[in-house]
């Protein structure tokens, strides 16, 4: 799979309204693309209030989103159940991965391995550098974007990023 930076990016919807700040949200797991979540999601709320980790959260638009500072996703899948509109659906591929920036504690000297601690996957691993450093290390073969790691960072240095999946090569 190949990773694309979602924090810096727009949303091609939000460019050609003009809204070039606006970045792609984490939609609930087993939200398609923007364009066919857009489409399908009537903002009825009926996913959040699904969410046993109550982590659901409604944008301006009205529209869901996670919320990782409200704590971590399980992939139960009890929001998908609760769509009625097709918005959700268990078919559609969970595509976000961690992604630790600049500001983590321990690549600026402070012993904080709170990330690798709260990691169920065990993708992040710290390798040290001089200085008494540690380069947070994460693999996203393993992570599964559950943001557990996000709620836990204490300078909420942990981002996502949105992966393609590999396409098959096909005969022509």
């Amino acid at each position: 799979m190949r990773a694309v930076d979602m924090s810096a990016s727009p949303t091609r919807r939000a460019f050609l309204k003009g809204k070039v700040q606006e970045v792609p949200r984490q939609r609930p797991p087993g939200a398609g693309s923007e364009a066919e979540f857009y489409d399908a999601c009537t903002q009825c709320g009926e996913c959040a209030a699904a969410c046993p980790e109550g982590i659901i959260m409604k944008d301006a638009g009205e529209r869901p989103f996670l919320d990782f500072n409200a704590g971590a996703c399980t992939f139960c899948h009890a929001c998908t159940d609760a769509c009625d509109f097709g918005a959700l659906s268990p078919d559609n591929e969970w595509l976000w991965r961690g992604n630790v920036g600049n500001s983590c504690l321990s690549m600026n000297g402070v012993n904080c391995r709170t990330c690798e601690d709260h990691c169920d996957q065990r993708a992040i691993r710290f390798q040290l550098q001089t200085g008494g450093r540690a380069q947070p290390m994460l693999d996203e073969d393993l992570c599964n974007g559950c943001g557990g790691c996000s709620m836990a960072c204490p300078v909420g240095a942990i981002s996502f990023k949105k992966i393609k999946p590999e396409t098959e090569a096909r005969a022509c």
